[in-house]
């Protein structure tokens, strides 16, 4: 009995050692793509569509990005139904919805109803309320209904760097903004219901601070009204 024991442990030992070494040699055929001078370790493609498990397209990675039948943003009849009725005009929405530049460079993630929920890249879309004053590097995040309500990024506008952080409200309007212009305005912008509040630095006649000369400091406007202004700067227009 005990030599039988000892047998079964030896063939045992046995087929452990061969399961290792199988297991060792499948590694390496795994890993093989991904082993420095490997030819094989860099896939290369112009877009990649990931599905969910009802089939449904869900993130789409390129430069450009890949079509998506799901997408509402390039689906104009969608973009009508979902977006157009919430205007005054819808077919003056429309027609300056053509223009907008739905495509990007890098990744985006859609929900299940095809909203645009999250972009990352260079450029990211326009929003879904009107053109960017400039191609967009950064990050743009999505409310469930594809307005855009916060993103981070690099602006080009006229040749003027500007990196901005911006928070939306859920009509796609700026309610709070932190941006710094390469020689220009330097602060923080608060809006909503027809006010603005802006505390920094901003040159003479920027259209944030309303005044006509050089101003460091808060600024509080109501439409083209400034209603206080303390700092240093001029009074208001």
């Amino acid at each position: 009995m005990e030599q039988r024991v000892a047998d079964l442990e030896r063939s045992y030992r046995r087929v452990q050692v061969v399961a290792a070494v199988l297991t060792f040699i499948l590694a390496i055929i795994a890993l093989r793509p991904f082993i420095a001078g490997s030819d094989e370790r860099v896939i290369r493609a112009q877009g990649i569509v990931l599905i969910d498990d009802q089939g449904r397209e869900r993130i789409l990675i390129g430069a450009p990005i890949p079509h998506a039948e799901n997408r509402i943003r390039t689906d104009s009849a969608r973009a009508r139904q979902e977006w157009a009725s919430r205007f005054p005009d819808a077919d003056k929405y429309m027609g300056f919805y053509a223009d907008y530049d739905h495509s990007m460079n890098g990744v985006l993630v859609l929900d299940e109803w095809g909203f645009d929920r999250l972009a990352l890249g260079d450029p990211t879309p326009d929003p879904n309320v009107g053109r960017r004053l400039g191609p967009a590097s950064g990050l743009q995040i999505n409310d469930a209904k594809g307005f855009e309500r916060s993103g981070y990024g690099l602006l080009s506008v006229d040749g003027v760097d500007r990196v901005v952080l911006g928070l939306d409200s859920n009509r796609g309007t700026e309610a709070l903004t932190l941006a710094v212009l390469d020689g220009g305005r330097v602060g923080l912008s608060i809006g909503g219901d027809g006010e603005t509040i802006f505390l920094g630095r901003a040159a003479g006649g920027d259209f944030v601070s309303g005044l006509d000369s050089a101003h460091t400091g808060l600024v509080i406007r109501r439409g083209d009204t400034v209603l206080y202004s303390a700092g240093s700067g001029a009074r208001p227009r």
